[in-house]
């Protein structure tokens, strides 16, 4: 779950936090994390948070028939899901063991120099026990080469808006440079692994901490990795508070 959505829920009344500490954080119970869980599994199946909302909200509403109905359609779903995959296995059974299209990419070509794969087996190393690695590994995996390219047009527009606000003079904090950091944490949320403020802060004292990742970054513009670090704590600490 992101920060910002449990902030909407809380807004609209669908899941508000029984306590807070003396800092405004909310703190959440196991009442609470039922209903969350509830909130999850309901927009899984295709409910809008408004019939969420009343399904939760009823008098009448059992808790427990309710997981066990929604126990029994995932169940169906994951029987259909096992017999797309065994479909997906046949027909690649039957065109045979071709060469796969990421074999064929030159990842240097479309990043402009910046080649991925140097830093493989040291991210495996530092990261490769946590849940985002797995999901950044899983996720690429797949990724076809204009799905690459897709993600690098949309990161240069992103350096290019941010390059674009600090030559206008603006500053880290100001709401249109905190925006821009925003869609940078939403394009790594999108393509690689769940991001949350406090994850892309810590990825901003890396831009800033590894010269390999600011000179990538600083192609963009001179000093944009400063700017765009501070904006993307400014942009956390806004998302917080």
């Amino acid at each position: 779950m992101s920060v910002r959505a449990l902030h909407h829920y809380d807004a609209i009344g669908l899941l508000v936090p029984g306590a807070r500490t003396a800092a405004g954080y909310r703190l959440y119970d196991d009442d609470d994390l039922l209903r969350l869980q509830q909130i999850l599994i309901g927009r899984e199946l295709g409910l809008s948070l408004e019939d969420v909302r009343r399904s939760l909200d009823d008098p009448g509403f059992d808790r427990r028939r309710a997981l066990l109905d929604q126990r029994a359609e995932l169940e169906r779903r994951a029987a259909d899901t096992a017999a797309m995959i065994r479909a997906i296995d046949a027909a690649l059974a039957s065109i045979g063991d071709t060469e796969t299209e990421d074999k064929k990419m030159d990842m240097k070509k479309i990043f402009d120099g910046f080649e991925p794969d140097e830093y493989a087996d040291e991210a495996r190393e530092r990261w490769g026990d946590t849940d985002a690695y797995e999901t950044s590994t899983r996720r690429t995996r797949s990724y076809t080469e204009a799905d690459w390219k897709k993600l690098r047009d949309e990161q240069n527009a992103i350096y290019a808006d941010a390059f674009a606000a600090l030559e206008a003079g603006k500053r880290p904090d100001d709401p249109e440079a905190m925006a821009i950091a925003e869609r940078h944490r939403q394009s790594i949320d999108r393509w690689f692994y769940p991001c949350s403020a406090e994850a892309h802060s810590g990825l901003a004292d890396m831009y800033e901490a590894d010269r390999r990742f600011a000179d990538n970054i600083d192609k963009h513009g001179k000093g944009l990795t400063k700017f765009l670090a501070a904006s993307i704590r400014a942009n956390a600490l806004r998302t917080r508070t």
